[in-house]
């Protein structure tokens, strides 16, 4: 049987952040030093793979503080949590490590300066999403105000406009962003904008990549779970971007190449939480059905790297 031709083209950068590697190396180091079992307070990242690997090493993932005992250690998610949770496991004399990712950190650092320059503080994000609780958890009830459309800033209500400033959730889509911080300028123009964005570099860097092969491919195949908000973001921007396809798979398994018959070219990345394994099942999933022919497009070439909590250094 002749197969036929498929040109896969990769988007790079893809897959694994740094602030991911770190929160997976601090899991690690922490089960070797420790020893299983190791708690962590919710899903370390947001990727299903990495999730049952880790668990398979010793991890133990809870919902709650309350479910780990006071003599395991418990790490803390790459999202960050709330400043209540730290000061519970402090309370209870527990070791905890935190892989918050540090440019998550960064947000809840300039959340706290604008609360103590008597701002009024905006925060663009989804809500519900770890990273949003967690950030909206670093003041008091009230001290931040969540907008996720445009629509929500015509109908915001603040007390005194020309003292604002606004942040934004890490893993947001860059141009929706873009759309609701024009709209903040527009109806409040002397809100406190940022010396630097919010949206980390590895959201900005996936998408950007993605844009430029969305044109050029039949379908577009992102590798990410379900709850990753940079990875669903990645479907959105390829369907914005010229691609008439694109959609969002745990793995190679969850792909029905049937429905993809007749396919001449297809992009392929990889969400900033799932591992490049992932990417190459794919690829060899494809072979079963096309003779591939692959091509990278590469729009930038990561060098960061985040250092371990001292606690797991040595």
């Amino acid at each position: 049987m002749i197969k036929p031709d498929l040109k896969i083209i990769l988007a790079q950068p893809r897959g694994f952040c740094a602030g991911v590697d770190r929160a997976i190396e601090i899991v690690e180091r922490a089960l070797q030093k420790f020893g299983a079992p190791v708690y962590v307070r919710h899903e370390i990242v947001h990727n299903k793979y990495v999730l049952e690997d880790l668990k398979k090493k010793g991890a133990i993932f809870v919902k709650d503080l309350s479910e780990v005992p006071e003599d395991k250690p418990v790490i803390f998610s790459a999202h960050g949590v709330p400043k209540k949770v730290p000061a519970e496991a402090a309370r209870r004399n527990m070791l905890y490590i935190d892989a918050t990712c540090p440019l998550v950190s960064k947000v809840h650092y300039e959340a706290e300066a604008h609360h103590r320059n008597g701002k009024q503080i905006i925060l663009i994000g989804h809500a519900g999403h770890p990273e949003v609780i967690g950030t909206m958890g670093q003041l008091p009830d009230g001290g931040i105000t969540l907008v996720e459309t445009v629509a929500d800033v015509a109908t915001l209500k603040v007390d005194r406009p020309e003292n604002l400033a606004y942040i934004t959730q890490t893993t947001l889509s860059v141009d929706d962003t873009k759309h609701i911080v024009a709209a903040l300028k527009e109806r409040f123009p002397e809100i406190s904008t940022q010396k630097k964005e919010d949206i980390c570099y590895a959201t900005t860097n996936r998408q950007e990549a993605v844009r430029a092969i969305a044109p050029r491919v039949d379908a577009v195949i992102v590798i990410g779970s379900r709850n990753s908000s940079n990875s669903n973001r990645l479907v959105e921007v390829a369907k914005a971007y010229g691609c008439p396809e694109a959609f969002l798979v745990d793995s190679a398994k969850d792909i029905d190449w049937q429905k993809l018959q007749g396919l001449k070219a297809l992009g392929l990345t990889a969400g900033a939480s799932a591992p490049e394994v992932l990417v190459q099942e794919v690829i060899e999933a494809a072979k079963q059905y096309y003779t591939v022919e692959i091509e990278t497009v590469t729009l930038a070439n990561e060098q960061v790297t985040f250092k371990i909590p001292r606690v797991l250094a040595s």
